[in-house]
């Protein structure tokens, strides 16, 4: 028989057959428990290297595990097709985003397919489709519906170059947009929002029911929410009937404010602004309008503000503070105003110091001097001082006591608030999902009906890098009928962030294909939730929160009968490969320019260039294509490298050499079978414990520990490296077994098969039809360990003399503590050691080892 192992063509056999076969890999078997295994959906960028291809092998062997567990499993694929990528390649390359996103699809779905994935290819599905977006409409509509999503006019990040709305996240810490590099400019703009704030307090709550997650995922969600307990207290302005309002986690220190700080662009800063301060507060306004977010609150940057030349009234203490504007305060945070206390919050004291503004001490731990110079803000709990009828107030309970004060005075009144705030969704680009809105001067904002969904994208855009949205221009996609009075009306223009695409597709998979509904409830409640998500980390804050946020809205319009979307999620790390930079110029260069990668140097100026390991990425030239791999060792050997060498959730270094290991075991996996294969009584013979020789026993007892410990690694927390580290052991058992003829060989022959089906599906399926089996070994049943076969006859005993191993015994395995002494003093290493010697203490650990103690 050949005994050559050829993985590409193997490889491409199996994937033939399996596609000819039409295996049912989502059975519809509601008497198995079902299991749902998802990929965070790819971007179709154009091409996958195998820093992206980790993440589908993950899902993948634990989606044959649960196969092979006895499960029904979901394993879906779609594509996160929207977004601003796609549009700005079409302005680049004069096309149309559909036909660079669908070029994209057809040629990431080609790469993927070779790598032996067990997707359900049915169900997949691309947001940019008219058959998914008109469902996200319908959804849209459903927030409408239900007061959820509001339009109000607020300050944004604009890109100036991709002319549209930018996220924090989007803003690097310069304040530029993360993709085109331009100066991010706030701007005032009328966009849509859906109220998550409604939600805040369910979706805090709710992280402890996320026992699967990793516990740094669930705080950085926290303190994205973050939320804090305090007081909401009201300063009345000298001269007018408002009042500012501001929120302080720290009401005790309210006798030590000296001024209140309103972001420039709160509505009252015009209005508390003297004529004399007029001028100069109008530049100010214009020099912070030119800034991100980012940076008025880095903390790395000085604070800057100037006084207003308005008043307001400390409600506490009646005395008259200045109101100034400060660049670090944001109207769209909390009240967009802020009430000073140099003394007792670090920000303030420097803020305080750089403008001359008074300093007083109310807050002094036990014991200290309230009249002491302060150096520093104290910021800890204390002793109220210079605080009227609280002086000796423990300042813990002087915060409930101010706050029942400022109720009982109508000055103020308890309050939690969030750091999260309302999700702005819109987008002035093209390659979105169009709002279902129509704007009529009598009516206002209507939706859409839902007969008329989806509101399609028009194909008949011009594109251009400046100006906006295309759709804006189009008048005769833009001018319609008013759905409700008939009279003429326009179309929102604004597309949805793309984050809504991907805040529901993992419940569309459950029914990718109902054109009647956006899914059907019993199916979607069969299968969801997720039992297993795989995905990238820095997909922890907003993406889950989004995906958890949609769950809870649906659920409450009775869609949905569950509370959270993913129960157990896995985090995996980065793929790193070697890349190679000019230090000077910063730039990296492709190691196919280089000459001499041992002595890598810049082929344009001569310069030596750096080398090190970072994120697989096409601007930095290590990206390693799946297909550069599975061509010369097959897509079993890519996968096994990317699941042994790091735990799931580490970085891993790709390394060629590593790649050739891996290999080599799948080589020393293909000559075992065979050799057992060639010989007339390869058919699995039945197990006798009872007539099994020592070494039988032996084999046995590492074919079934194997089981125990790959069941073990994949149990859980999936521990893919130290579980293919076992399978290699179990292999080497095998390799050096005497009797590659008895049934305990081919007992362990086909426990190697069966548990490395999931890591290496394509030559455990070639070996496994070898040995003559006709079922596909996808549908076959997990090995069961045998408790009786690790029971060892006989174990290794450690014999130490003073705690320094000298030797070792083989011993019965049932032997007592009085027999393992004996044993060990009448061994030949015993009687060498201890001739002469007076024994004065026996330390005896049962299985393990024997320490005598003797008289020096």
């Amino acid at each position: 028989m050949e005994s050559r192992y050829t993985p590409v063509e193997i490889e491409a056999k199996w994937q033939k057959a399996w596609a000819e076969q039409n295996l049912d890999t989502t059975p519809d078997d509601s008497s198995k428990p079902k299991f749902y295994a998802l990929s965070m959906f790819p971007y179709p960028s154009g091409s996958l290297h195998v820093g992206h291809t980790r993440n589908y092998v993950i899902t993948d062997v634990i989606a044959r595990l649960k196969r092979m567990q006895g499960y029904r499993v979901l394993q879906p694929m779609g594509w996160d097709a929207f977004g601003l990528p796609a549009e700005n390649a079409a302005i680049a390359r004069n096309t149309h985003p559909a036909t660079w996103t669908y070029k994209n699809i057809t040629q990431m779905k080609e790469q993927l397919r070779p790598l032996g994935l067990s997707i359900d290819w049915d169900r997949e599905l691309a947001t940019c489709s008219p058959d998914y977006y008109r469902w996200t409409q319908w959804i849209f509509l459903q927030f409408l519906d239900s007061g959820l999503a509001y339009q109000k006019e607020a300050a944004v990040n604009w890109d100036p170059v991709d002319q549209t709305v930018l996220a924090n996240e989007q803003v690097d810490n310069e304040g530029r947009s993360w993709r085109s590099g331009a100066k991010v400019e706030r701007k005032l703009l009328r966009q849509w929002f859906l109220k998550i704030t409604d939600y805040a307090e369910e979706l805090l709550a709710d992280l402890d029911k996320l026992t699967g997650w990793p516990e740094r995922v669930k705080t950085m969600q926290a303190n994205w929410i973050g939320k804090s307990v305090g007081a909401y207290l009201e300063f009345s302005i000298v001269g007018m009937d408002e009042k500012v309002g501001v929120f302080t986690t720290r009401p005790d220190t309210v006798y030590g404010v000296t001024y209140v700080v309103l972001a420039p662009e709160h509505p009252l800063t015009p209005q508390v602004t003297t004529k004399e301060r007029q001028s100069a507060v109008e530049k100010f306004i214009e020099e912070v309008s030119n800034e991100s977010e980012l940076e008025r609150t880095a903390e790395d940057k000085p604070k800057r503000g100037i006084p207003t030349g308005g008043k307001a009234i400390n409600p506490f203490t009646g005395a008259e503070i200045p109101i100034l504007i400060a660049d670090y305060v944001l109207y769209e945070y909390g009240t967009g105003a802020v009430m000073g206390v140099p003394a007792h919050d670090t920000r303030d004291f420097v803020f305080a110091q750089q403008n001359d503004l008074p300093i007083k001490t109310v807050i002094i731990p036990k014991g200290g001097d309230a009249d002491a110079e302060l150096t520093e803000a104290y910021t800890e709990s204390g002793e109220m001082v210079n605080s009227d009828s609280f002086d000796g107030t423990p300042s813990v309970k002087g915060k409930e006591k101010i706050i029942a004060k400022a109720e009982k005075e109508g000055t103020g009144k308890a309050r939690v608030q969030y750091r999260l705030r309302d999700w702005l969704i819109s987008r002035q680009r093209y390659w979105g999902v169009p709002i279902p809105v129509i704007h009529c001067d009598a009516c206002g904002a209507v939706p859409v009906p839902e007969q008329d969904l989806p509101v399609e994208l028009p194909e008949d855009v011009t594109f251009s890098a400046q100006g906006g949205s295309p759709l804006a221009k189009l008048e005769s996609w833009v001018n319609v009928p008013c759905p409700t009075c008939g009279k003429d009306a326009k179309r929102e223009t604004d597309t949805m962030d793309t984050f809504i695409d991907s805040s529901w597709y993992f419940l569309r998979y459950t029914d990718a294909k109902n054109d009647q509904q956006v899914f059907d409830p019993a199916k979607v409640n069969d299968w969801m939730p997720v039992d297993q998500y795989v995905g990238g980390i820095e997909h922890a804050i907003l993406h889950l929160l989004y995906s958890r946020f949609f769950t809870k809205v649906l659920r409450d319009r009775k869609l949905l009968n569950f509370d959270e979307p993913f129960q157990k999620l896995l985090t995996q790390g980065m793929v790193q490969a070697s890349a190679y930079k000019n230090p000077k110029t910063e730039k990296y260069v492709a190691p196919s320019d280089i000459a001499d990668l041992d002595n890598p140097q810049d082929p344009e100026t001569g310069e030596s260039l750096e080398v090190f390991y970072e994120k697989m990425s096409k601007s930095k030239y290590n990206g390693v294509p799946p297909e550069e791999v599975t061509s010369k060792y097959g897509a079993d050997t890519a996968r096994l490298f990317t699941l042994f060498k790091a735990p799931p959730e580490k970085d891993l270094e790709w390394e060629g050499a590593d790649v050739e290991g891996q290999f080599r075991f799948l080589n020393r996996v293909w000559r075992l079978v065979h050799e057992y294969a060639d010989q007339a009584n390869h058919k699995q013979q039945s197990v006798d414990a009872a007539k099994l020789s020592k070494p039988e026993k032996e084999l046995r007892r590492a074919v079934h520990t194997a089981i125990q410990e790959t069941s073990e690694d994949l149990d859980g927390d999936y521990q893919f490296n130290t579980a293919v580290s076992e399978l290699m052991k179990l292999s080497n058992a095998l390799g050096n077994a005497d009797d590659k003829t008895s049934s305990v060989y081919g007992e362990g022959i086909k426990t190697l098969l069966l548990l490395l089906a999931p890591f290496a599906p394509h030559i455990a399926e070639e070996l496994w039809q070898m040995l003559g089996h006709a079922d596909s070994i996808l549908f076959q049943s997990w090995p069961q360990i045998d408790q009786e076969a690790l029971v060892a006859d006989e174990i290794t005993l450690v014999i130490q003399i003073m705690g320094k191993t000298r030797g070792t015994i083989e011993v019965p395995a049932s032997s007592t503590k009085a027999e393992l002494e004996q044993y060990a003093r009448d061994s030949e290493v015993g009687q060498r050691y201890l001739e002469g010697e007076m024994v004065k203490k026996v330390i005896v650990v049962p299985g393990k080892l024997i320490n005598f103690v003797v008289a020096k």
